[in-house]
């Protein structure tokens, strides 16, 4: 008698499950269950009380679909909740990113192993489903925003990367190292997430170190993710980062793939793998992150294997290496390629001229200098210091007009803006009114404090304050600052020379030495011969009183 297709199905389950049972590859009961029921579920065949949980319909589910779970939708803030909460916290983005730091630690360990929980289930076709996990990692790191790309302090999502990064380069210190450098790099989030972002430079070293790159990965990561929330659209690639050599694309791809379960895909491109490799791994991604040496980068471009022209954020990793291998050309050509306005970071030594030069050809917009340690050589980086001498305070007029002259005949052609400190008020008002140089006309303002004067070489803006309210005056906005009266301590002298070299590059600091400064004679010459400059003669011959 033929046996029915049930029989036959219970003879073929009685065989799989004894081949299980004396397989190596055998599972328990529990799992065994579990993957029956899967099949049953997969193929309509449930029993009836499976899937219930013991819910009742409502008037919102009457089928029982979601079986009593509420929409995720009701769960998410809304945008005045979000706002509220952002009005009743108006911390200092400095004290705010330990505490952040702290409430991530939580989330950010659930996120890693969401993250690799993700990568493990992924598989190579389905790699617009694996955007869509990373990028709802992002979105729920980075939470409900206002409507807006600048903030006033880094989202748990940066400190999320900050601690992948730590994790998986450098685990035996705890991430000391790469948290200690939170001040320099919420300053850094603080200059390339601006809604007018600024162009950093940084002349503390030849090269960036581990802990600057990676809070400057973390903090494009941050921008990435928030304007992705925003609706916005992102170039892809998003960064690009100039390298000098293959083992620094190394290091910096090294400290950029745990980012990768994040959803941020980086790409290493340098004259040590094949081009024809490069090619093809392009056509197949296309990565938010771009490491390149300046070579092979050119060569696939001029290929029209990659389009940089809508990259974002530029960072040249070691200016002054590209300068003695003599590819100055190379990085101007590259940058002449981004057809946007994107914001620029550069590492350099600037102990060579040459470079100060090409700094200032590359970075066309608003500056600020950066530095990760304290030192005044690297805060005052391209900025130039004179000290005259002056043999007494009577003739300290007469001074300052032929440094005004001699500042006029070496910017001809181009209207300058110089500030002018004096000890005090009275003599503010004095050097004010009795300042008279030969072929020039003085324009006075109302106030008293500044004056125009023109020339026939130029024109020269010229305010005078006094050292009291120099607290509330911009020294940035200065490129030239003449110190007429030398402050009693250094230290003033450095607050002065490393304000107005925040935002200048090629700027200039002239000072007037009297014989009654020669009390800070050899603190100054110190200072001088650290920041690289000239010293001069009467400084180091004057002993202190």
């Amino acid at each position: 008698m033929a046996k029915g297709d049930d029989a036959l199905a219970r003879k073929r389950n009685r065989v799989r499950r004894k081949r299980l049972r004396s397989s190596e590859n055998a599972v328990s009961a529990r799992v065994a269950a579990i993957i029956a029921s899967k099949r049953r579920r997969k193929s309509g065949k449930r029993r009836g009380c499976e899937g219930m949980c013991f819910s009742l319909p409502t008037s919102d589910d009457p089928f029982n679909e979601r079986h009593g779970k509420k929409r995720k939708v009701d769960n998410e803030p809304t945008e005045d909740t979000a706002a509220a909460a952002a009005a009743k916290d108006g911390d200092d983005p400095k004290k705010k990113v330990e505490d952040t730091a702290a409430a991530a630690g939580k989330d950010g360990d659930n996120l890693k192993k969401k993250g690799a929980n993700t990568k493990k289930q992924q598989q190579p076709v389905a790699k617009a489903g694996a955007g869509a996990k990373s990028k709802a990692v992002r979105e729920r790191a980075t939470g409900v925003e206002e409507g807006r790309v600048d903030f006033d302090r880094p989202s748990k999502f940066l400190v999320v990367c900050l601690n992948a990064i730590r994790d998986a380069v450098a685990p035996e210190d705890g991430g000391g190292s790469i948290h200690g450098a939170g001040d320099w790099g919420v300053e850094l989030w603080r200059c390339c997430s601006a809604q007018a972002p600024s162009d950093v430079l940084d002349a503390s070293g030849a090269c960036a170190t581990v802990d600057q790159t990676a809070w400057l990965v973390s903090t494009a990561c941050d921008i990435v993710a928030r304007k992705e929330r925003l609706g916005m659209v992102v170039s892809c690639p998003f960064l690009l980062y100039l390298v000098p050599s293959q083992e620094k694309a190394a290091q910096v791809r090294t400290i950029c793939k745990p980012l990768k379960p994040l959803g941020i895909h980086s790409v290493s491109l340098h004259p040590g793998a094949f081009i024809e490799h490069q090619i093809s791994g392009l056509k197949t991604c296309e990565p938010e992150f771009l490491i390149a040496t300046p070579e092979r980068l050119l060569e696939l471009v001029s290929l029209k294997a990659i389009d940089i022209s809508s990259v974002s954020m530029l960072v040249i990793d070691g200016l002054k290496c590209f300068v003695d291998h003599n590819v100055s050309d190379k990085i101007f050509s590259i940058r002449d390629t981004i057809s946007n306005n994107p914001q620029i970071t550069i590492f350099t030594d600037p102990s060579d001229k040459k470079v100060a030069t090409m700094v200032k050809s590359l970075l066309r917009g608003r500056i600020t200098k950066l530095s990760i340690n304290d030192s005044v050589s690297s805060r005052s980086a391209f900025i130039a210091q004179h000290v005259h001498f002056c043999p007494s305070e009577e003739q300290k007029t007469s001074k300052v007009k032929e440094i005004l002259e001699q500042i006029l005949q070496s910017h001809p052609k181009k209207t300058s803006k110089v500030l002018l400190v004096v000890a005090s008020d009275q003599k503010a008002r004095h050097m004010s009114s009795s300042l008279k140089l030969k072929n020039c006309t003085v324009i006075d303002d109302s106030q008293g404090s500044s004056f125009t004067i023109c020339s026939s070489v130029g024109l020269m803006n010229v305010i005078v304050k006094d050292r009291e309210n120099m607290a509330v005056t911009d020294v940035e906005e200065f490129e030239t600052v003449l110190v007429v009266d030398l402050p009693p301590s250094v230290d003033e002298y450095v607050e002065i020379l490393t304000g107005a070299a925040l935002h200048v590059i090629g700027g200039e600091v002239h000072s007037i030495f009297c014989d009654t400064d020669a009390s800070i004679a050899k603190p100054l010459a110190e200072l001088l011969a650290d920041c690289s400059q000239v010293v001069p003669d009467f400084l180091k011959n004057l002993e202190p009183s």
